[in-house]
């Protein structure tokens, strides 16, 4: 196998492992917020369910949506310095915006349904649109938190700060190029 290869092998099961921890984050996190705040009362049982069910959509996100290339695409549009303080805060927006609206319209409605099948009588635009602010708001601190501690538990300190090298020597080459030009 070349070595190429066996780089975009490694570089897949990393990002695999990255998904992971942030889906199982995310989906803990989210849902214990929903159901601490935003429901009417806590239940073990309904915060299992919320959580199962958001895991498997945030994994299943995760498997389609290849954030590492959005990521790198997003920092390039935008002319960030991979690893910067800009571009993790624009990381996060990104990884946010394709998360937490597809997790929280899918529980929301799941526990509108849930809660209207027992008797209860709630408006669900006002539920979306609360569970939807509150829930991206956490999201995003979660994302910004979470997702640069979950990079440096899997590819390791070494790795992060050679990759960080290379990245900004990566930008300074190009801006050293279009200079010329």
């Amino acid at each position: 196998m070349e070595e190429r290869q066996v780089g975009a092998l490694r570089m897949k099961r990393i990002n695999r492992r990255i998904s992971i921890l942030m889906g199982v984050t995310l989906s803990l996190c989210l849902s214990l917020v929903a159901h601490l705040f935003l429901a009417d009362k806590f239940t073990f049982t309904g915060f299992l369910l919320s959580f199962a069910i958001s895991l498997t959509i945030s994994l299943i996100i995760g498997l389609i949506v290849p954030m590492k290339k959005v990521n790198d695409a997003v920092d390039r549009s935008l002319n960030l310095r991979p690893f910067s303080i800009k571009a993790r805060l624009v990381e996060s927006l990104v990884s946010d915006l394709i998360y937490t609206p597809i997790m929280t319209v899918i529980m929301t409605t799941i526990s509108y349904f849930i809660a209207t099948n027992n008797g209860a009588d709630i408006p669900y635009v006002p539920m979306l649109l609360k569970s939807l602010l509150v829930c991206f708001l956490v999201g995003y601190v979660l994302i910004f938190i979470f997702q640069p501690l979950f990079m440096t538990l899997v590819i390791g300190k070494r790795r992060m700060a050679a990759a960080a090298g290379a990245a900004a020597q990566q930008a300074k080459n190009k801006a050293e190029n279009n200079e010329s030009k």
